[in-house]
């Protein structure tokens, strides 16, 4: 299971300051009254786009780990929300989407670099259509429209933090919505 830390910092500052070191989480997700033995249960490496490493505890009652994973990571993708955003970027921009794949993804065959693309695309999409009706503003579903209505270059990264309420409904990258077991769900810790 992930939820949110929300961290204010770059990736680099996060490796530096060893932030995953310094994060508790208060209470048990599943039983917020406590007594389940929540307990540290260490860490894992995100090994794409740097090195790091993400805190995370265990439910022995729920028989389940909890990561807390930064605003800039994406959620079950490697690499960051800001990378995602800019391969997007790159792709509404090129000519065609095989130039595109070409372009960010020389070192595979274009049939699949084309694959990696469309994926990142979708969600993206997916999460910008539920995040204009979740938040009833009035952009269009893409990223320059979100863009300008909030003011960021980092629109994934802003998104996460305005609809915090609504991670559970949005899918992967941005949100920690279900899969389709339905053990995924959200909340929100606070990095004291």
């Amino acid at each position: 299971m992930q939820i949110r830390f929300p961290v204010e910092i770059t990736i680099e500052e996060y490796i530096e300051q060893k932030a995953w070191e310094q994060v508790d989480l208060k209470q048990c997700p599943f039983h917020p009254e406590g007594g389940c033995g929540l307990a540290r249960h260490g860490t894992y490496p995100r090994k794409f786009p740097d090195y790091c490493l993400v805190a995370r505890w265990y439910c022995p009652c729920q028989r389940v780990t909890i990561s807390l994973l930064p605003d800039f990571f994406a959620s079950r993708l490697p690499g960051t929300l800001d990378e995602v955003e800019q391969v997007v970027n790159i792709a509404v921009s090129s000519s065609s989407r095989e130039e595109a794949a070409e372009i960010l993804r020389p070192d595979i065959s274009l049939p699949g670099g084309l694959r990696w693309l469309r994926r990142r695309i979708k969600y993206v999409r997916e999460a910008l259509t539920i995040l204009t009706g979740l938040l009833a503003n009035e952009c269009t579903p893409d990223l320059q429209s979100f863009r300008e209505k909030y003011n960021t270059n980092s629109v994934l990264i802003k998104m996460r933090d305005i609809a915090a309420e609504h991670l559970l409904s949005l899918p992967q990258i941005v949100g920690f919505g279900s899969r389709s077991d339905g053990r995924y769900c959200h909340f929100t810790v606070s990095n004291n």
